[in-house]
Formats: C-alpha cells, sequence, structure tokens
C-alpha cells in the first residue's frame, strides 16, 4: 500500500489573488480542502514541504494528513497548479476522504520482465499505452504501482486491463472496454538493406 504522507498547514485568513501573491512571496502554497459534506477550508502549506511531497513520486495515489490548527484531515491530493516558467507549485487541491471510502486514484504501471518476453528479444518495442491506471479502491488500501508481467509475449501481443491482477479491493474505473495497456510492436527502425531499397524506389 501507498504511504501515508503528512504535511502541515495553516488556516487562510484572507482570500484573493493578491493574499495569494503575499503568501507565495513568504514561501507558502495556498491550498484548499473541500469535501466530506464539509464547507470548504481555505488553507496555506510550506511550499518546501509540498514540494518534498510532490517529489516521492506518488503524491497523488497516496492519502496525505494535512494537520490544521491542531486537528489531522485525511485527504487525497487532486491537484497542483504550477507556474508555467517556474514550475514552483501555485495552489493545491486536497480532497476530505473517510478511511473506508473508495476514492478514485491514478496509480502508475510497473512493467517487469521485459527480458523474458521473446517479442522484445526479437528487436520488438514496448509500446506502453497506459503509463498509470484510474482505480477505484478504498482510500486505506491504495496501491503504491500495478505490476505489469511481460513474460512470454510475443510482437504482436497486447496486454489488456482483463489480464492484469489488481490487489483485494481495488478495481478498474474504466468498465465499459477491455481496455490496451501496452504493446510489442514492430520495430519501426529500417535496416540498411530496406533503407537502401526505399532510396532506389524514391
Amino acid at each position: 500500500m501507498s504511504e501515508t504522507l503528512t504535511l502541515s498547514a495553516e488556516l487562510r485568513e484572507r482570500a484573493g489573488k493578491g493574499a495569494s501573491r503575499a503568501l507565495r512571496r513568504e514561501g507558502r502554497t495556498p491550498a484548499v480542502v473541500y469535501g466530506g459534506n464539509q464547507e470548504p477550508v481555505a488553507i496555506h502549506l510550506e511550499e518546501k514541504e509540498l514540494a518534498r511531497a510532490l517529489g516521492t513520486g506518488h503524491f497523488f495515489n497516496s492519502i496525505v494528513e494535512l494537520t490544521i490548527g491542531g486537528q489531522t484531515v485525511r485527504t487525497l491530493a487532486k491537484d497542483v497548479a504550477f507556474h508555467a516558467v517556474t514550475d514552483r507549485p501555485q495552489h493545491a487541491d486536497f480532497l476530505r476522504v473517510s478511511a473506508n471510502a473508495e476514492v478514485h486514484v491514478n496509480v502508475p504501471v510497473v512493467f517487469q520482465n521485459e527480458e523474458k518476453a521473446p517479442g522484445i528479444k526479437a528487436g520488438g518495442v514496448l509500446n506502453i499505452v497506459r503509463h498509470e491506471l484510474e482505480l477505484v479502491c478504498e482510500a486505506n488500501k491504495i496501491p503504491d504501482d500495478i505490476i505489469v508481467d511481460l513474460s512470454g509475449l510475443e510482437i504482436g501481443d497486447s496486454v489488456h486491463i482483463s489480464a492484469v491482477k489488481l490487489p483485494a479491493g481495488a478495481r478498474s474505473a474504466i468498465t465499459d472496454r477491455d481496455f490496451t495497456i501496452a504493446t510489442i510492436a514492430t520495430p519501426t527502425v529500417l535496416t540498411e538493406e530496406d533503407a537502401g531499397e526505399a532510396t532506389t524506389e524514391g
């Protein structure tokens, strides 16, 4: 399961663009906590702490516990806006979640055993269609990643969601089709002989 991240936050006393700019100058990132049948709450976090959490690689599929005014709020990060030039976090959205609530999360796909795929050994190329899977699972059982085993795959073979073993309690959010996650594609690089033929025909 994905580890729980913890961040300290403070209530925002003032709203508006001017107040948000002032917070950013002080190294703080404005944010909002919403959902859970409660009113949205405007907060701000230390930018460095937020950047560190973002750097874990699983910020968006981890429970984020926000400490606000001495109280701990379980949340799921839903969005972070970044500055177009500096790439600094400008604003963050957090959704309140209870321990057993079902949540939609995007979980990274990890491909294993490429060396055991005859198609790749023969020069085929792993064509990744989906780097993440949109899953529905309990908030306290969010997986770190989903493993896709490439053993035995030949050129032209595809991996569909139906062939992937999902962790207990997790299911695909897309249920209307057996979508493709990856394929073993024919190599597109021309051999010297092919290139010579193409030049002659041209």
